[in-house]
This record gives C-alpha cells, sequence and structure tokens, in this order.
C-alpha cells in the first residue's frame, strides 16, 4: 500500500444515550487523528497544505488549521435515541446523502398515562390521562391504523414556527396560532408489538416538571384541531405544502448548521458577548423541544465533552409521580420510511387508546444495510479501548464497503474475514514497531480496492454542502449550542 493511501467510505456506530451525535465524531476523531492506522489520510492534508503557500493557509480560520480526520454522519440521532450512527471518512462522505432517504427500523418503548411538550421523557407534563383501561389487546387492534402510508405532524414544541415565530410563543403571548400544523406523509412497512410491560414491572416515569397553563390551553386547542381536520381546498393544500417545505428547509439547515460542524474550541469573544446580552431561558430551551443545558455537577464538562451526558439519568430510587401500580408500558418495533416522527407516532398511540403516551426509550436498530450488532457497526465501547482493538474492526468495515460498490443502501452488508484483516493489522502493528513510531500502518490487503476520488477537495467540499449532507469542516459554525437544540427533527 502507497505510503499516502487514504482510508475512505462508511460504516456505522452503536451510539449511547445522551450523547449528540456532534459528540459521537468528536470522540472518534480523538482516537483516529493521532493513530498510526489513519496516519496516510493525515499525512497527504499535510502535504497538501504544504504546497499551498501562506496566502492560502491563512485564509483559514484557526479552527480549520488543524489536521484532523475528515468524517461526518449520515443523519442526526438526538441524544435521547441509541443505536445506528452512520459515519463517513474521506471521500466516503459523498455517499452519506443517500442515508438520509433510506428506511430505518426502530424500538421504541411508550409509556402511557401522560403527555410532554416534547412527546418524550424529558420534556414537561402537558396533560395527564386515565390509563387504568388500557390493554396489550387494545394496543395491538389500534397498531393497524398505523401501518401503510399514514399523516403525521410533527412534536408541537419542536423547531416548527408559524410566520417566523415558534408555536409555543403563541401560546405565551395568548393568541391563536394563524393556521393548523402542516402534515406530512410517512409510510410504515412494518410494526410489532415487541413486549409488553404491565403496571408495576418497569421503571419508566413521567418526568416531574410542569408545562405552564399557556402551553397547555395551546396543545388543547391544536390537538382538537387536528382532530377535527377538514379536508383541504386545493389553494389550503398548496399553502400546507408550502409550509411544510419550509419547516423542512430550516429543518435541514439548522441539523447541518448544528452536527455537521464539529470544533473543540471554546465561545469567541463575540459569542460570549452576544450570549451575555441575550442570555437563553431554560423554559425557553425546554419549550423549543430541547434540553437545558448540561449538568454542572459533570467533572468532565470540558468544551470536546459538551456533547456527553445530555440527558439526565432517571432515579431508580425516587418515588413514582403516580398513586398504586401505575400506567402500562409497551415497546414497539417499526420500519419506516424518512422524516417518521416516532415521538409523534407514541403520542398519537395514547390518543388512540383513550388516554395520552410519551416516548420513554429510542433506539434506531437499523438504518440502510447498518444493523447494531451486525458486521459494520462498530460498538462506541471499542473506540475508548485503543487502536488495537477498534482499528481491525473498522478496517474490515470499510473493506466491507469497498466491496458493496455501487449497491442500494438497503442492500444486505456483505462479510468480510475479520481474521484475515485482524492478523494483517497486528503484522503492520510489529513492523511499525521495528520502523519507528512514525511509520504508516498501511491498510489491510482487502481494502486497497477502496476507490480513490479523482476531484480535488475543493469539488469535494461543494459537491458535500449541495447535497446537505453533515460533513465535517465545510463551513464556520454558527451556533455554540449545538448539542442543545436536538430536538424537533425526525428521529
Amino acid at each position: 500500500m502507497a505510503k499516502d493511501a487514504i482510508l475512505d467510505g462508511v460504516f456505522a456506530i452503536n451510539k449511547p444515550v445522551g450523547v449528540s451525535s456532534a459528540q459521537v465524531i468528536r470522540d472518534c476523531q480523538t482516537q483516529f487523528n493521532p493513530s498510526t492506522f489513519f496516519a496516510p489520510m493525515i499525512n497527504q492534508e499535510r502535504e497538501k497544505r504544504a504546497a499551498e503557500g501562506p496566502k492560502l493557509f491563512n485564509r483559514r480560520s484557526k479552527a480549520k488549521r488543524d489536521l484532523r480526520v475528515k468524517m461526518g454522519h449520515g443523519g442526526t440521532l438526538d441524544p435521547l435515541a441509541s443505536g445506528v450512527l452512520i459515519l463517513g471518512l474521506g471521500s466516503g462522505t459523498k455517499s452519506l446523502q443517500s442515508f438520509l432517504d433510506c428506511t430505518k427500523t426502530y424500538e421504541t418503548i411508550v409509556l402511557f398515562g401522560a403527555s410532554t411538550d416534547t412527546y418524550d421523557r424529558v420534556g414537561r407534563i402537558l396533560t395527564r390521562r386515565s390509563y387504568a383501561h388500557i390493554t396489550k389487546d387494545m394496543v395491538l387492534e389500534a397498531l393497524g391504523s398505523f401501518r401503510g402510508k399514514i399523516k403525521q405532524i410533527p412534536p408541537l414544541y419542536s423547531a416548527l414556527k408559524m410566520e417566523g415565530k415558534p408555536l409555543y410563543e403563541y401560546a405565551r403571548e395568548g393568541k391563536p396560532i394563524p393556521r393548523e400544523i402542516p402534515t406530512r406523509e410517512v409510510e410504515v412497512q412494518a410494526l410489532e408489538l415487541v413486549e409488553w410491560y404491565e403496571p408495576g414491572t418497569h421503571s419508566h416515569r413521567w418526568p416531574t416538571e410542569e408545562a405552564e397553563d399557556a402551553e397547555r390551553q395551546l396543545a388543547e386547542r391544536v390537538w382538537k384541531q387536528q382532530e377535527n381536520r377538514k379536508s383541504l381546498t386545493p389553494e389550503e393544500e398548496k399553502e400546507e405544502a408550502e409550509a411544510l417545505a419550509a419547516h423542512e428547509a430550516v429543518k435541514r439547515k439548522h441539523e447541518s448548521d448544528v452536527d455537521s460542524l464539529v470544533r473543540d474550541r471554546p465561545p469567541s469573544k463575540r459569542q460570549k458577548k452576544m450570549n451575555n446580552r441575550n442570555p437563553r431561558n431554560e423554559k425557553e430551551v425546554l419549550m423549543s423541544g430541547a434540553l437545558g443545558q448540561p449538568s454542572n455537577n459533570n467533572s468532565d464538562n470540558s468544551n470536546s465533552n459538551k456533547g456527553s451526558n445530555l440527558i439526565p439519568p432517571t432515579d431508580p430510587n425516587a418515588p413514582p409521580p403516580w398513586k398504586g401500580e401505575g400506567p402500562a408500558a409497551v415497546k414497539i418495533r417499526m420500519t419506516v420510511t424518512s422524516g417518521f416522527y416516532v415521538r409523534s407516532f407514541c403520542h398519537d398511540l395514547g390518543v388512540k387508546v383513550n388516554s395520552a403516551a410519551m416516548m420513554a426509550e429510542l433506539c434506531r436498530s437499523r438504518q440502510g444495510a447498518f444493523e447494531v450488532g451486525g458486521p459494520n457497526c462498530l460498538e462506541y465501547s471499542d473506540i475508548e479501548k485503543g487502536e488495537e482493538v477498534w482499528a481491525p474492526k473498522v478496517a474490515k468495515m470499510l473493506a466491507n464497503w469497498a466491496e458493496r460498490g455501487n449497491a442500494p443502501v438497503d442492500a444486505a452488508p456483505l462479510v468480510v474475514d475479520p481474521v484475515q484483516v485482524s492478523n494483517e493489522v497486528a503484522a503492520e502493528k510489529a513492523r511499525e514497531s521495528s520502523t519507528g513510531p512514525d511509520a504508516p500502518l498501511p491498510l489491510p490487503a482487502d481494502a486497497e480496492t477502496v476507490p480513490q476520488s479523482v476531484e480535488s477537495e475543493e469539488v469535494a467540499v461543494q459537491a458535500s454542502a449541495s447535497n446537505g449532507v453533515e460533513v465535517e469542516g465545510l463551513a464556520p459554525p454558527k451556533k455554540d449550542d449545538d448539542e442543545v437544540s436536538w430536538n424537533g427533527f425526525q428521529d
């Protein structure tokens, strides 16, 4: 393998709960950047920059001058969720766009009896409903109405705006919303009840914080509006389509701004000044469908770890927020098309059984051909175990990706012999120890078929940016609270 060989391709990682998608890339780069395995990628970029000349070098921002493994992800997975997060390396980032529109499989736990502003367990209570009447058979029957093509609306207090104003601001001002929330058509290809949790047999809890009266009243009005929704005229359908398209554009742009750029740097003086001038109210953060700032109790809450520990843990010793055994819960597995809101499904399921419900847990078990526990999904804990653990596995996954060629993103993954790859990486490690610490670790033989792009980096960047794919290093970050405003995107 040539000295300047680059490791390009796509693999997945099993993201844990409480970690943002941006933090996953930071954690990977912390291990990848100084590694021998990715030295060819770093060396090639170093040589390219050395040939640029001082004028072009000085035009780079300070954050872009450091050398790092180029990475991006194929769709945000919010901190409350675990499971498959697809990562692209080098020119593999060009393939990430195709994963935004592929089918996904989720497993979620629905907790009955209450609903929140974010439709999940980290929001604030909007309403409580009776739940003693809910049975497993009732839920099984209700699931039938969610199969196939259905209409969904996003969670009420997501990033959705009307006429430039978030919904919760209408609630605080006591004003009615200008129009109905636009719906979107999605498809549920498979839906099954995996496990039923009888009352008193599970540890899931409602949150304890209550929403304000204004938000409660707005929620009731919107839900009633949607329940009595009439057929739209052609003009109204056009207006709704335009509103939904605008909402999707805002989500895509926000997702790109928030998670595409992964920078380990403190806020600038201008950002600090603006933050002091217009501090964000914690209630406003929560009502926008997001979490508050990470707990100051976390001793490892450095800037490079700002996307960790975002989900407050549940206290198993805390008294339950109900009398008696409490509500039932259910685990549901679903395969859905792009744009599906799992939170909205959980909320709507509660309505369907004449109660209320929220999402207690979420796992994206599959995205395209990548599946938790599959041959191309790395366990998150492997990253921290060091290069001798993750390098053979990543090499195998990149070789697998290279052999796929132009296979559809939903195609079944190929299987590469892990023993052969592991032996080759171990042999390279042994040779490295005899030739010095700076010797690069070549790719295994199976991975030498990775096609190298003939485009320049500038062309690659333009292509990635035009596709709206989340790629590290394409534009300056616009927000400092990137791990806060995660909610409001399709799950």
